[in-house]
């Protein structure tokens, strides 16, 4: 009976061997290079198109959708176990337009004849994230990344290039609810907090060098400074799909 369980242990380990040899995705050197770990930096320049929403949960301001461009450079801190950390600078510009009526009697019927603002924003940012990553490895130099964290948005400058299409007496009336009818700086003028701290979550893959990768980042305070109700909010959240290469620095 021995003898059997022997051959049959042999046989097993035999298989499972030649198995491992075979499957695409067994790494025979991955224990050992785990063992090996040692602390580096890796950099990338990243560029790719975002897309923002400025949105208020009560409509009490005209949500506007703006789109954009990324670029910059990261530094992902290399971890044990497939972790990584990684932050940077990148700079964001977008664009968006909306519309906003203030009829006296009826808005909705002051929108339809055309008696609106038209708000043409160009926003200009700062990013800094702070991202947990966890690679996944799939096939030779293919990793899939999961990641998520923080990320502190520094506002530059955000214009608005205000259109009136307002007749006198409604331009008199948005004038004296302290609303902007000619073009100027959201942040200039304090309407808006420069600051926008969000939370992020994505995924991506890497083969190499190179990385693609998408996420979401919501925002989570109140972009409103001078509120012109006491209740107005705005929050703007925003997704973004980057392109980026690991520079050949040691």
């Amino acid at each position: 009976m021995k003898q059997y369980l022997i051959i049959f242990f042999a046989c097993a380990m035999s298989h499972l061997l030649f198995a491992q040899d075979a499957l695409p995705f067994f790494d025979p050197n991955k224990i050992e290079e785990e063992e090996k770990y040692q602390f580096k930096v890796e950099y990338r320049v990243e560029a790719g198109f975002t897309q923002h929403w400025q949105h208020s949960l009560k409509k009490n301001k005209a949500d506007m959708y703006l789109n954009g461009a990324r670029l910059g450079m990261t530094f992902d801190f290399m971890l044990p176990k497939r972790f990584s950390v990684q932050t940077g600078l990148l700079y964001t510009v977008t664009y968006g337009t909306n519309s906003q009526s203030f009829g006296i009697t009826d808005a909705e019927e002051s929108y339809a004849h055309g008696d609106n603002l038209t708000n043409r924003v160009t926003e200009h940012w700062f990013a800094v994230p702070i991202r947990a990553y966890y690679n996944i490895h799939v096939w030779k130099k293919l990793n899939l990344m999961l990641y998520t964290g923080p990320q502190l948005m520094i506002g530059l400058a955000q214009y608005n290039n205000v259109k009136n299409n307002m007749p006198p007496q409604q331009t008199a009336f948005c004038q004296a609810m302290n609303i902007p009818t000619e073009p100027y700086d959201r942040y200039k003028e304090k309407e808006l907090y420069p600051v926008n701290i969000q939370w992020g979550v994505g995924m991506g893959i890497e083969w190499d060098c190179f990385r693609l990768y998408g996420g979401y980042d919501f925002g989570l305070n109140n972009q409103v400074r001078n509120k012109v109700v006491s209740n107005q909010h705005l929050w703007e959240w925003s997704w973004y799909v980057s392109f980026a290469y690991k520079l050949p620095i040691k």
